[in-house]
């Protein structure tokens, strides 16, 4: 769980990896992966500036001979719709060291391409310390011209104390088609892991 506030906005981000258990109480084939955000601008009227969701909710099998590569197939609830989607997901997560990314597509008429890839890693310092450091972009490509493309990166720096993370951080949002609104937010987070 993160909690950042920005110089604009304030969100909190809700994600876990999970695979689900065999029988004999291990990991199986089959990778959860659940992520909850929300925003609120400090800008905020009746009609502007008002709050964001998202929930993602994904299922990936992922056989060892793929090497990390799966099939998967992820629902969005966004402030603005609901989106089903499917495609092709990699995932490596160890101890230090976290890379998880995909390309999918949504299953609905006039579909976008979404990519994302997030990128963890947090090497000793100390005994006791960690860094953390975590890039993260979200990338959306429209299959109609008409409609516009985002690029959100989202990067965290600081350090990881047990299981507590916290430093500084910057969303970067770029929106449009031919030209860009850009929008970012920069500030502190706090992270926990539970």
């Amino acid at each position: 769980m993160e909690i950042f506030a920005g110089h604009e906005r304030t969100t909190v981000d809700i994600m876990f990896f999970k695979y689900f258990k065999n029988n004999q109480g291990e990991n199986s084939r089959w990778l959860f992966f659940n992520r909850n955000r929300a925003s609120i601008d400090y800008r905020m009227t009746k009609t502007t500036y008002l709050p964001q969701f998202g929930f993602t909710e994904a299922i990936s099998y992922n056989h060892e001979k793929l090497k990390g590569f799966a099939p998967v197939i992820v629902g969005q609830v966004l402030s603005w719709g609901v989106f089903p989607k499917a495609g092709i997901q990699y995932a490596h997560i160890s101890k230090n060291m976290t890379v998880f990314t995909w390309l999918v597509c949504e299953t609905l008429e006039k579909p976008d391409l979404d990519y994302f890839l997030l990128f963890r890693y947090t090497p000793k310092l100390t005994e006791k310390v960690n860094l953390f450091t975590q890039v993260e972009s979200v990338n959306v490509f429209p299959t109609e011209s008409t409609e516009n493309f985002s690029f959100t990166q989202r990067i965290r720096l600081g350090i990881q104390l047990k299981k507590y993370q916290f430093g500084a951080g910057a969303d970067f949002n770029q929106t449009g088609s031919t030209t860009f609104v850009k929008i970012y937010n920069v500030g502190g987070f706090i992270r926990h892991e539970f």
